[in-house]
């Protein structure tokens, strides 16, 4: 089975320490309770009892420590394929926890991507010694603009500087064990990255950033005056410290997806357990039609997420300077799989309804939590706009590369630490086409002939000068490629793991409603040219209904998932 289910775990190990570091963190949660994290999580206390977990059992430094500072401990690596799993664990049991490694993950990308030998081998210790980190990015009035980035680095002689500016918005400001921090060198105006101590004086911890969302952690803004950096302190400069801005986001973008997979799927436990339980007017509620169509499709759209989120694991895995494929796929992760999770959580609730309010639910956080995640780490709209920069070379520019199979083996996966940036347009990937060769499938050929459409018409009737510089236009039109590049990837990974063709065909005929809707909103919100309003109307076709099809999936696959997770009260 796909689903994490923390009370019949299913995963393929490289190592049985792997294996041992999420079994002890389902021990932890499962031990606390949900009674316990939903008070803790409405009285917002400061999780202390996560972070002395931890660093007892080092699971930050096994999962998130580069090998070559891992001093020859085999069990401490950067493992693309362990951590995306983590993702998805501390998710399950609440964002909270989740957060507090996002951003410790982002913090560490500074550092791991610098070029300062001891501010790694620091890091290495400090992580050893149960820190987490910190990323000191963005800025009160300007967001994430690193153009405006009014934080500065001032010489003060002697190969030394002061630091003064603010930060605000970020996770672990408080108790970070070290904050990497982006500026600019004062009178040059070069990027720099450099880390500073919150237990120093001259930081200041601000305040507490209120927000309704991920309420335990503890969101700041944190103030440096004065604050004295060496070169030891230095992690890169001018081109560097900015590529490694981008390409730390490249990573941390993907572990919202993860994410939304981990809040997806406890709520779709509980709503189904909720469901099977409940009899309205002498009938259970898992009996209405209605009902099974609306789990059935949260299912369907639940193993689609999870399915493409894991192949481009894959992909970043296999990722060099030659193969940089992930880059399209990565915001695709953050995109429109956390857009998959709101759609999922929206499913279930139609079922569950008020029940979902209720605050001795897990529910009531996952509809809270839910929205954050597709903005974070970039909106859509940005997203959008660089996954379109892929759209002609997706089409058009085949080239041939080696089958990535599933990469679960053990492995450092080093070069997310230097990473190729710019030249998007210089990336290429083979025929599309040939993740159908082989599928013997209604839908999925329905499906086909919409992606054959939408190519027709770049081809015949690209879009005009405006339409190209109609900002809105381009991101609606960006919905279709997307759902292109989604299919594929679902339809890889049905073969890598076998998955049941009912389960499959469901899966398929969301996405040609989907496609059908993206297309029908071309027609309607967006000014088109004849040829061009004729293939976006032709685009909008039916799922192939098979009923039998989707009964097997609810009898065999939905409702044989009742009952079988249920958290510790």
């Amino acid at each position: 089975m796909l689903l994490f289910n923390p009370q019949d775990y299913h995963r393929d190990h490289a190592d049985p320490e792997s294996r041992q570091l999420v079994e002890k963190t389902i021990a932890f949660f499962e031990n606390k309770g949900l009674r316990r994290i939903k008070e803790d999580d409405q009285a917002m206390v400061w999780y202390e009892d996560f972070l002395n977990f931890i660093k007892e059992e080092g699971i930050f430094a096994k999962l998130l420590t580069p090998v070559a500072y891992a001093e020859g401990d085999p069990g401490r690596r950067w493992d693309m394929w362990r951590i995306s799993e983590f993702n998805e664990v501390l998710a399950f049991y609440g964002l909270c926890y989740w957060y507090a490694w996002q951003v410790t993950i982002l913090g560490l990308g500074p550092i791991w991507m610098g070029s300062n030998e001891g501010a790694k081998q620091r890091t290495a210790r400090l992580l050893a010694a149960g820190g987490v980190f910190a990323f000191g990015l963005s800025e009160r009035a300007h967001g994430a603009d690193l153009y405006s980035t009014e934080t500065t680095l001032t010489p003060a002689g002697d190969g030394r500087w002061l630091a003064n500016g603010s930060k605000y918005y970020i996770g672990n400001g408080n108790c970070a064990a070290l904050v990497s921090t982006f500026g600019r060198i004062a009178g040059t105006g070069e990027y720099v990255f450099f880390v500073v101590d919150p237990q120093q004086p001259q930081y200041q911890c601000v305040k507490k950033i209120d927000t309704s969302g991920v309420r335990q952690a503890y969101v700041a803004e944190y103030s440096l005056h004065d604050y004295p950096v060496g070169e030891a302190d230095i992690l890169s400069r001018g081109e560097l410290a900015w590529n490694s801005s981008l390409n730390t986001i490249n990573v941390g973008k993907f572990e919202l997806g993860c994410a939304s997979i981990g809040i997806c799927t406890h709520a779709f436990y509980e709503a189904l357990n909720h469901a099977a339980g409940r009899n309205l007017y002498g009938r259970y509620v898992t009996d209405f039609p209605h009902v099974r169509r609306l789990f059935t499709e949260a299912y369907a759209r639940l193993t689609a997420m999870k399915l493409f989120a894991m192949r481009a694991a894959d992909y970043m895995r296999a990722a060099s300077d030659d193969d940089r494929r992930y880059l399209l796929f990565n915001p695709i992760v953050k995109m429109k799989v956390t857009g998959q999770g709101e759609k999922v959580i929206a499913l279930l609730h139609e079922v569950i309804a008020a029940r979902g309010y209720e605050q001795d639910t897990y529910f009531e956080m996952a509809l809270r939590d839910i929205g954050m995640l597709p903005k974070l780490e970039g909106t859509e709209h940005v997203n959008m706009a660089l996954i379109i920069k892929f759209v002609k070379n997706y089409f058009f520019d085949p080239r041939d590369y080696p089958e990535v199979p599933r990469r679960a083996e053990a492995g450092d996966d080093g070069y997310l630490f230097r990473q190729r940036t710019g030249a998007l347009a210089q990336v290429r990937f083979p025929d599309y086409r040939l993740a159908y060769a082989g599928v013997e499938s209604l839908n999925v050929a329905v499906f086909r002939d919409q992606v054959e459409l939408f190519r027709r018409l770049l081809l015949q009737a690209p879009p005009t000068p405006e339409q190209v510089g109609n900002i809105d236009y381009m991101l609606a039109a960006g919905q279709l490629f997307t759902l292109i590049v989604y299919a594929q990837l679902i339809l890889e990974n049905a073969m890598i793991h076998q998955l049941d063709p009912d389960l499959r065909d469901q899966i398929f005929a969301f996405l040609i409603s989907d496609f059908s809707t993206f297309a029908l909103q071309m027609n309607l919100n967006y000014e088109n040219t004849a040829e061009q309003g004729a293939i976006y109307s032709s685009m909008m076709q039916k799922p192939v209904m098979n009923k039998d099809s989707a009964a097997r999936v609810w009898a065999e696959q939905v409702y044989a998932l009742r009952d079988r997770y249920t958290m510790h009260e």
